[in-house]
């Protein structure tokens, strides 16, 4: 798919944001006062503006809050409900930090759990999509859960735990990678499943759709060379991971903290423009590019 920005944006500061307010409201970091002011403006900050960033990528966006009456069945919906009660929650329980110091400990924990299936919710939107084979699998939510609470820790301080979480974000991307690779051929879907003519032989392309560009190759068909895919993956394995793990294990400096949370917003950034880059949409059966 053609990555835009905003959903690159929108995954990556929205997806640290509520990682950073799943410690804060477990209670795993939860500073009083003007320093509690802090840590929750700059959640808010990431995961409010990766949330509006994502509107600019709508063909209609002043018709983003009928998302909200589709819960039944969308998961874009589902996500704009747990995003809604994760900052309510966490909103509350901040104003409890902020103002009269006190932790109100099942307010943050609900705030918590809103916050996680937020992510979730997000990762579903993507990974439900069987006409993406890439993104259809549990590694998908894997990921987006997984980067979440290693970027969340990284920003908590969360010593030890965020080398964990870290370690294990690295080697579900590359699982992923690894998975969607193959994903697209392991489908089963080719030329003659796409159009249905498999029953009568051998199908092919005899001339393309149309001379011009459309909204489909504009949207979907992304295609990215194998030996530049390669370069990008070792980039971002070594900004979200690699780097943040050996800075932290360096004596601790707030200079090496700093350039530790930069170089692994620039890995996420760099993979999430990856994980649309290299989508497969089906619908590239018809114009020759699969």
């Amino acid at each position: 798919m053609h990555p835009a920005p905003s959903v690159i944006f929108f995954s990556t500061f929205s997806g640290l944001g509520f990682g950073l307010l799943v410690f804060m409201g477990l209670g795993l970091h939860a500073p009083t006062g003007w320093v509690a002011f802090v840590f929750f403006a700059l959640a808010y900050l990431l995961a409010v503006g990766g949330l509006i960033s994502s509107t600019f990528h709508l063909g209609r966006p002043e018709r983003a809050l009928k998302a909200f009456t589709q819960w039944r069945s969308s998961w874009l919906s589902r996500e704009a409900w747990c995003a809604v009660a994760a900052l309510v929650l966490m909103a509350i329980y901040g104003a409890g930090l902020v103002f009269w110091a006190q932790k109100w400990t099942l307010i943050g924990i609900l705030g918590a759990v809103a916050s996680l299936a937020t992510v979730f919710t997000t990762s579903m939107i993507y990974a439900q999509l069987k006409t993406i084979p890439r993104w259809n699998s549990p590694l998908t939510p894997a990921n987006f859960i997984s980067l979440c609470l290693a970027g969340g820790a990284l920003l908590a301080d969360q010593g030890t735990l965020t080398l964990i979480l870290l370690s294990i974000a690295g080697g579900i991307q590359i699982a992923t990678w690894l998975r969607g690779d193959t994903a697209l051929e392991s489908s089963g879907t080719d030329m003659a499943t796409a159009t249905g003519l498999g029953d009568i032989g051998t199908v092919r392309a005899f001339e393309p759709p149309h001379t011009g560009t459309n909204y489909l190759l504009r949207e979907f068909v992304h295609v990215i060379g194998r030996k530049h895919a390669q370069k990008l993956r070792i980039i971002a394995i070594v900004l979200m991971a690699v780097l943040p793990i050996i800075l932290m294990l360096l004596p601790f400096s707030h200079w090496f903290a700093l350039i530790a949370v930069v170089a692994h917003i620039a890995g996420v950034l760099t993979a999430r423009w990856l994980f649309f880059a290299q989508a497969e949409h089906v619908v590239g059966l018809y114009y020759g590019k699969r």
